[in-house]
């Protein structure tokens, strides 16, 4: 048995139901992979209620990123019984993703279970957690000390902006946490983060620069939010950015880039070097500790996927959702 949410396409609306597959339905690849877990990112969320033209493909299994064991294997790289973790390579969008019980897949994409993970706690930390990472590292590879100043998170209470909060706690940074849901300052603060600031407050039209007070940010918004941040950024400032849920438009003036020396360091998690991506597992498993992991994380099923893809569209998840096939 191979079951697996399948995404089809009637009437241009986009259907989504459980049913099992065949192997022979399965897509080309040179490894099949038994999935333990995947889990639920806004990507997916556009893609299983089709309020955004993500999936390039019908039908579709989707599900960005997956963690499990090879089945089998034609790569001498990757033998039966091992653990391998995949994100990014718009599988859930091109090709079929993690939402099934087994995918046949190219091993290209895959990289090993970084030692001291779980794969259920590779994917609480997923394609989100692996952002996450992408984006501290960029903050710290362009010189970003604790010392610096505080670094403001957008976005603080989703996937990303909650295991970036705990990820720069972490590593010694003041962090402030922005967050529009007005129960998450207990959340927030559990996660490591210093003082948390409603939403409200970076909605504002922005100047073309305000009072600095950021030495650092992670906006998982963006739009006018990180409009704002770009505005409040100290001298020799660094904004990671990504994901503009919110917009893609950014309405401000080159002035904090000049006056302020403002550097916007854009992340992407989808086609990553096989080393910066082995690099960047490895620091997770070392630095996100297993109670942060449990805390950020609700498992469902994949009956249950439509219902909470339809929630995070709305705004109403928080944390980190998990999908185990298995169920």
């Amino acid at each position: 048995m191979n079951k697996a949410l399948v995404l089809e396409q009637e009437d241009k609306k986009t259907l989504a139901g459980v049913r099992e597959l065949s192997m022979d339905e399965l897509p080309e690849g040179d490894v099949l992979v038994n999935i333990d877990f995947s889990s639920l990112n806004f990507k997916d969320g556009l893609a299983v209620t089709g309020a955004g033209k993500i999936v390039h493909q019908f039908p579709m299994v989707p599900g960005i990123d997956l963690a499990g064991t090879v089945a089998e294997s034609d790569n001498p790289d990757y033998k039966p019984g091992d653990p391998v973790v995949l994100t990014g390579w718009s599988v859930g969008e091109r090709y079929w993703g993690g939402y099934a019980q087994q995918m046949r897949l190219q091993s290209k994409w895959l990289v090993p279970l970084a030692e001291g993970l779980t794969g259920r706690q590779a994917m609480i930390i997923g394609t989100a957690g692996l952002t996450s990472m992408l984006c501290v590292m960029r903050l710290q590879e362009g010189g970003l000390k604790p010392e610096d100043g505080p670094v403001v998170v957008t976005g603080a209470t989703g996937g990303v902006g909650s295991i970036v909060v705990a990820l720069l706690a972490r590593n010694g940074y003041e962090v402030v946490a922005v967050s529009g849901k007005a129960d998450s300052e207990d959340y927030l603060k559990q996660l490591g983060a210093s003082e948390v600031r409603t939403r409200s407050e970076f909605e504002e039209k922005a100047r073309p620069l305000d009072r600095a007070l950021w030495a650092g940010a992670v906006d998982t918004v963006g739009g006018d939010i990180l409009a704002k941040v770009l505005s409040q950024m100290k001298y020799d400032g660094r904004v990671a950015t990504v994901g503009l849920a919110a917009s893609h438009a950014l309405n401000t003036t080159v002035m904090p880039f000049i006056l302020r020396g403002v550097d916007l360091l854009g992340v992407d998690s989808v086609m990553i070097p096989y080393e910066r991506r082995v690099q960047a597992w490895k620091r997770l498993a070392e630095e996100l500790p297993e109670e942060i992991l449990d805390q950020v994380t609700e498992e469902v099923s994949l009956e249950q996927v439509p219902e909470y893809a339809q929630n995070i569209i709305e705004g109403k998840v928080r944390g980190r959702v998990l999908v185990n096939p298995n169920l």
